[in-house]
């Protein structure tokens, strides 16, 4: 990992995780920093990696439906649903999961505000894993219908959300590296670092602090490890001053070191503004 990626990558009072989301966030209106129930979040992701003309922002706007709220801990996607619209997260934290016959569960992906959690329902159609709610949530959904109509009429902005999708297919496969060929303690210093990197785009951690909103038990799930593992390696984070974590959030102690740890490159997650 080199110095110069660490030294641009850490958390401090005026700590931005790279030069584009710098950019995003000293330019940033206040009304857009307080707007957390809003499809500002997921607009802000895709400017982080491209321009997006102010007609397909207007699109967008008019594609989502109405907000609902969903308590923690349920299913809003089950396995084998057939979606007829595709659901954003405006406000809280989602796990996608796959539940085995004897009911032990794996989560295989952790949604934060601004993300589709189903996007690729679209063409799949039969859901072969379910969503559940970490927290309480504010979702609305796009029909598919409307993103037909956007793949057909406006080539760039399909280009766009396809994008969201290969993004949820590379956290996949680094997430797939992580647990088959890290330590448990490399492992859970790389999920830390992705769900930091991931909520400082959409501008929701406070200096270095961010919501982490799993139970021990579910982080556990996520990372494929036994509830006494994941308590002795969460215990190793905090006694060797890489983090403070109380309850649901984490503060960054030590950002060179965890970064160093769990060899995190940020890479697989595309935030580069360039054409698509």
């Amino acid at each position: 990992m080199s110095s110069e990626y660490r030294l641009r990558h850490r958390p401090a009072f005026n700590y931005v995780v790279s030069e584009q989301i710098a950019g995003g966030a000293a330019a940033a209106p206040a009304t857009a920093r307080l707007m957390p129930a809003m499809i500002e979040y997921l607009i802000r992701k895709i400017e982080l990696r491209d321009q997006l003309r102010e007609e397909e922002k207007a699109i967008l706007r008019a594609a989502i439906g109405p907000a609902r709220e969903v308590g923690p801990n349920e299913d809003i996607i089950r396995e084998g649903d057939r979606p007829s619209e595709s659901t954003l997260i405006l406000e809280g934290y989602t796990s996608r999961q796959q539940v085995l016959a004897e009911g032990s569960r794996q989560i295989t992906a952790i949604h934060v505000p601004g993300d589709f959690v189903d996007l690729h329902s679209f063409l799949i159609k039969t859901m072969d894993h379910s969503i559940t709610t970490l927290t309480t949530c504010k979702m609305a959904g796009v029909p598919h219908a409307k993103l037909r109509e956007i793949s057909e009429q406006y080539p760039h902005l399909a280009r766009l959300l396809w994008l969201l999708t290969l993004i949820d297919a590379a956290i996949h496969r680094r997430w797939l590296t992580a647990m088959g060929r890290q330590s448990a303690l490399a492992h859970t210093a790389h999920l830390l670092c992705e769900m930091y990197v991931r909520q400082k785009e959409i501008l929701t951690t406070t200096d270095a602090t961010f919501r982490m909103p799993l139970t021990q038990a579910k982080l556990a799930d996520a990372l494929g490890l036994s509830a006494v593992h994941t308590n002795r390696v969460v215990r190793e984070l905090r006694e060797g001053g890489f983090v403070d974590w109380q309850g649901d959030r984490v503060t960054v102690r030590d950002w060179d070191g965890l970064v160093q740890l769990a060899e995190f490159d940020p890479t697989y997650l595309s935030v580069q503004k360039e054409p698509r």
